[in-house]
């Protein structure tokens, strides 16, 4: 477990409000601050733990007037059993090679990373990303942190290496890992590369005995954030602490007054 007595506390921002990205007509707050210091790997621990998601060296979570859609989430590592699609997707992607990579950018990284923004998210906030902003959010780090690349096979007689296929910038924490952002080619679409990432995620928490994958945030109403709770069981963060979250019922969206939790699990 993260050791919080070497942790000097640190200074707390709130932004002002913004546009939500996920809620039409809503606004949102981030409270945020600055992951430096002596112990900048165990502060991502405790507030990753918290309920906060890292941007380079920035911890940040919502912070909304008269808003808690936003969940943190994580999935149960040893509990989780892929269902048959998930098998399926697992087998169809059996060719990719994985590699973990220093958090250092590259070029086939970057022109990846436009594809899937040009196609997915052209009107998000991301969407004018430069290289230099690429590389700061790769190389911008004071935490323990990887690039997991996914490549296709190599193709005869080619040179340089096989194609960069998807990629995801992880952080390993104390009790797991935390996908703090993925992209992939919008492409290969029967390969489901974003679902794909988070089943390799989890195998790779199992291998190295850690409890737990953060997915960040679970919007209640958003369409964008329901695919998290296909990944079950999977926990999330309350009031009273880490829950696990029931499954949404009939296919539909799991929403927080159903009710979503059962008991307490654990703090946070």
């Amino acid at each position: 477990m993260t050791d919080q007595s070497r942790i000097r506390f640190p200074q707390f921002y709130i932004t002002t409000a913004q546009p939500c990205p996920y809620l039409a007509g809503r606004y949102e707050k981030k409270v945020f601050t600055h992951l430096l210091g002596d112990e900048p790997v165990s502060l991502n621990n405790m507030l990753t733990q918290a309920g906060f998601r890292r941007s380079q060296n920035i911890a940040y979570r919502p912070a909304c007037d008269g808003c808690t859609a936003c969940v943190s989430v994580r999935v149960i590592v040893d509990r989780f059993r892929p269902g048959r699609t998930f098998r399926r997707l697992i087998a169809r992607n059996a060719d990719l090679s994985v590699g973990l990579r220093a958090p250092k950018a590259t070029d086939d990284q970057y022109a990846l990373l436009r594809r899937y923004l040009d196609s997915r998210h052209a009107d998000g906030g991301m969407a004018d990303m430069a290289p230099i902003d690429y590389v700061a959010m790769i190389e911008d780090t004071t935490v323990a942190t990887r690039v997991v690349e996914y490549r296709l096979p190599r193709e005869k007689e080619a040179d340089g290496p096989p194609p960069l296929i998807a990629a995801a910038l992880t952080d390993t924490l104390d009790d797991g890992l935390s996908m703090v952002y993925s992209f992939y080619d919008p492409a290969e679409t029967a390969r489901s590369l974003g679902t794909w990432m988070v089943l390799d995620h989890i195998e790779r928490a199992r291998m190295l005995g850690l409890p737990y994958v953060y997915l960040g945030y679970w919007v209640d109403g958003s369409r964008k954030m329901a695919y998290k709770t296909r990944f079950q069981p999977l926990e999330a963060l309350g009031l009273q602490g880490w829950s696990e979250m029931l499954p949404p019922a009939g296919g539909s969206a799991a929403t927080l007054s159903n009710p979503l939790f059962r008991k307490p699990l654990r703090p946070a």
